[in-house]
């Protein structure tokens, strides 16, 4: 695979905890709830350990683990069928997702 010069690689894009946090800067579509817009932002968009941070912040900033999204499932509930997402789950699940 060829990458214009323009563009940047983001496989070794540096998470420290200020980016990190910047995902809570993403504001929900209307109609979608913002802490499931998060989780679900910070699910697709980090590795296993940087999620795992994000919800350590996440839940000390007192949000809902288990906000549900337009299908009515919290992220767990969502994240739970796809085949990679075992150490996301965990860090949901030691949290205390539902």
């Amino acid at each position: 695979m060829t990458l214009k010069k323009d563009k940047q690689k983001v496989l070794g894009e540096v998470f420290d905890d200020e980016r990190i946090k910047s995902f809570f800067n993403y504001p929900a579509p209307d109609g979608i709830n913002q802490d499931y817009h998060l989780l679900e932002k910070a699910y697709r968009g980090m590795r296993e350990e940087n999620f795992a941070t994000f919800v350590k912040f996440f839940t000390e900033q007192g949000r809902d683990l288990n906000a549900e999204g337009p299908e009515g499932k919290t992220i767990l509930q969502t994240i739970k069928t796809h085949r990679h997402a075992d150490d996301y789950i965990a860090a949901l699940e030691q949290a205390g997702a539902k």
